[in-house]
């Protein structure tokens, strides 16, 4: 088996198809005999469902059946805990589930023989609510009150603690200290497909399911457990998928495809269903980047060694769990930033209100925490009088450095290389070059007004996990066939890995043709599909690639073993088990909590107009350990997204929620950056410091891009106009008003 892998750009296995439209994503998979669903939202934060009359809907033409509550026969679902009904309504055995939590909670599927009817019984269905009262506010959801699930017994859904070290002996050591408050806003996914799949029954009596995820194992457990069938009975199939980011790791319409397709089958109705979502239901149907508040306190002696660091995080979980617990266990960890801290004292809580979901988003927590780090740390040199970089440079993470958790880092850590390899490409030490500027109206009809225009230059880091973290059972498997005579002369690779646009099932080619020395070309892919692989857990942590790429090595081993006894098609299967991983203890956070670590920084040139308030970014350098770069075009493709996506966060996305509903549930008011708002440069820096563990030394890295660049561009903010910013996102109007706050005009 090769040791060595042969890194090349190789073009992305379905270009081809996407280019020319040949790919069919779910919304495009148009069966014989096809029926269509419209699924209801209830559109009540917080009310009791009193009566449904479905006669009217029942009437419309083309109607062939309505799904209720009472159809669903085990009516809860949820990826932390079964918190949430797959249906709110009356007729359910499960407690409570007649209550609508939230806006976006699902109350009938409608089926019909056109889209138009079904939309038409749908907008028909009468409903009676008794209206209960709303939760929106996350620090008053805390004094419980009105307790969103009285089963709970409290709005708190967790609550982690960090006690490490002395805090009196730390504040006595800090020669300054720096508080600050942080406020940080929902983000909306705007993945360029919006939800939609198939449900049908397959040629062995399977329910089938043929939608968009990033877990294909996990969305068939869900489908099982809510239609009360073995998981065998249950086949989950992705077709290409268009974006995810960690927003279709929670079910959408997965289990109501399910559902639909199942009690259709019981009527002899032999038909597959399809749901499309509009942009609108999308919005308004799945979880959000989650919203939250982070009081922060910390010291430094005069040479810049931390003393001591306390945090107090709010998170806004919203009417039910999803990954709240996990992303809150990563906001906690990394709201120290990846520096060595002797003594920190952390509370953090996600709270649950009536608002739209928080679940996973590139990052899942992290550039939450890293926000509220990297402006600390600027703050700290700013107080001190020391450069950011040299800051950082004495505080890193370091090869045995104690995490807050109280355990080493595991092996491998870069953070110092990267900082210092990000600020030689930026010339950090240079004067901010002129040539960089960028001279721009913020009213395109009107020339630019030169003197209006403020430059500036901020530096951020961060690290984040690779994997599942904090006790949870990690693994990938994968399946590997060898078929030819004399001479391998075909592979077929089984993997249920979700390429959600991010060109794994490319690096899975690459990996398995290295992994048996053959040629990429002979390598052949059948992804995807919970009837021909095992499970690969989800596309999501920074974790596809390096749990992929181990499993796939140790696939190969054994077919090559097979091959070498005349084995004729030799196959060989692998299940890889990362090291163990420990949940927070509770009372002091002591844990083990992720078995490796990505490490990136940035450096963002800004140009600031101190009249309108408008926030250019000239140009980002991103540097980021990537440990090996397996296909370096797929990697830059990765840094640039992230930036992209990372900009749109700190400046221009701006969800408004109020009363629990989601205020502008459109692309047309909810801004995302186009192709005149994005960075007029980036610069990526791939850097290769092998990880012990990864495949070919590989790190994972998708999400470590978007973390630093709020921070970042705060800090080029700052350096601008002198002003500190500690809310996103930077919309003309907030940065206007704090700059007129301060006199700058």
């Amino acid at each position: 088996m090769s040791k060595q892998f042969p890194s090349s750009s190789l073009p992305r296995v379905d270009a081809f198809g996407k280019v020319t439209g040949e790919t069919l994503y779910p919304g495009d998979i148009t069966p014989d005999n096809l029926l269509h669903g419209k699924v209801l939202f209830s559109g009540q934060p917080h009310a009791r469902m009193v009566s449904m009359d479905l006669s009217e809907a029942l009437a419309v033409p083309g109607v062939v059946a309505i799904f209720t509550a009472k159809d669903v026969p085990v009516n809860e679902y949820g990826l932390i805990m079964p918190d949430q009904p797959v249906l709110v309504g009356l007729g359910s055995d499960k407690p409570y589930s007649d209550i609508s939590r939230w806006e976006g909670d699902q109350v009938a599927v409608v089926v019909a023989e056109t889209e138009e009817a079904a939309e038409q019984a749908r907008d028909l269905i009468r409903i009676e609510w008794e209206p209960l009262p709303i939760v929106d506010d996350m620090l008053a959801a805390m004094k419980d009150e009105v307790i969103v699930h009285p089963e709970m017994g409290t709005n708190i859904l967790k609550h982690y603690r960090i006690r490490k070290g002395d805090m009196a002996a730390g504040w006595a050591e800090a020669d300054v200290v720096v508080e600050g408050a942080y406020r940080l806003p929902y983000q909306e996914h705007a993945y360029l497909q919006p939800e939609a799949g198939l449900g049908y029954i397959d040629e062995e009596g399977r329910v089938t399911v043929v939608i968009a995820g990033q877990w294909a194992h996990e969305d068939q457990a869900q489908v099982a457990h809510a239609l009360g069938l073995p998981v065998d009975q249950v086949r989950i199939i992705y077709p290409a998928i268009g974006g995810a980011f960690g927003g279709r790791e929670d079910m959408s319409i997965q289990i109501v495809l399910g559902l639909a397709a199942m009690r259709l089958h019981e009527r002899g109705i032999e038909r597959p269903v399809r749901i499309i979502w509009t942009r609108e239901e999308s919005i308004v149907g799945h979880h959000k980047r989650h919203p939250a508040i982070v009081r922060t306190k910390w010291g430094a002696t005069r040479e810049g060694r931390i003393t001591a660091v306390s945090a107090e995080v709010v998170m806004d979980s919203g009417a039910y769990a999803y990954t709240s617990t996990k992303v809150l266990g990563n906001f906690h960890l990394m709201v120290t930033g990846p520096y060595e801290i002797p003594n920190a004292y952390i509370d953090s809580y996600a709270v649950t209100t009536n608002n739209v979901p928080g679940g996973a988003f590139r990052g899942f927590g992290g550039p939450q925490g890293t926000f509220v780090a990297e402006n600390q740390m600027n703050k700290l040199a700013e107080v001190l009088g020391m450069d950011p970089v040299a800051l950082r440079l004495k505080n890193a993470l370091r090869e045995g450095s104690l995490l807050t958790t109280q355990t080493p880092v595991p092996e491998g850590v870069s953070i110092v290389q990267v900082i210092e390899k990000c600020a030689e490409a930026a010339e950090w030490h240079k004067p901010l070059p002129e040539n960089g500027r960028s001279v721009f109206s913020s009213i395109q009809s009107l020339p630019p007004d030169t003197t209006r225009l403020r430059r500036g230059r901020g530096f951020a880091c961060a690290f984040k996990n690779v994997g599942f973290s904090f006790g949870f059972p990690e693994r990938c498997e994968a399946t590997i066939e060898l078929h030819g005579r004399a001479e391998i002369e075909r592979v077929v690779l089984h993997h249920a890995g979700a390429d959600v646009g991010q060109g794994a099932h490319t690096v899975f080619r690459q990996m398995a043709a290295a992994a048996l020395d053959v040629p990429v070309e002979i390598v052949e892919l059948d992804m995807s599909d919970t009837a021909t692989s095992g499970d690969s857990g989800s596309a999501s942590a920074s974790r596809l690639t390096w749990m992929a790429g181990n499993a796939i090595r140790g696939a190969a081993e054994r077919a090559l073993q097979a091959w070498k006894d005349e084995d004729r098609p030799a196959i060989g299967h692998y299940r890889f088990v990362p090291p163990a991983t420990e949940p927070f203890e509770p009372e002091t956070g002591r844990s083990r909590p992720n078995f490796t670590y990505g490490y990136v920084a940035e450096v963002a040139e800004v140009t600031v107009d101190v009249e309108t308030g408008h926030v250019h970014v000239d140009r980002v350098i991103c540097a980021n350990d990537v440990g090996k770069a397996l296909n370096p075009k797929l990697v830059v493709g990765q840094i640039e997204g992230a930036v992209v996506q990372a900009f749109g966060y700190a400046v221009m996305e701006n969800l408004q929620v109020k009363n629990g509903r989601i205020q502008n549930p459109y692309l047309s008011q909810y801004l995302i950056p186009g192709i005149k708002d994005i960075p007029d440069r980036v610069d990526s820096v791939i850097l290769e410091y092998p990880d012990p563990l990864g495949p070919w030394g590989a790190r994972g890295m998708a999400e470590m891009p978007f973390m630093p660049l709020a921070p970042a561009i705060v800090a080029a903010i700052h350096d601008a106009t002198g002003v500190w910013f500690d809310e996103l996102p930077l919309t003309p109007y907030r940065v206007v008003q704090k700059l007129r706050e301060h006199g700058i005009s």
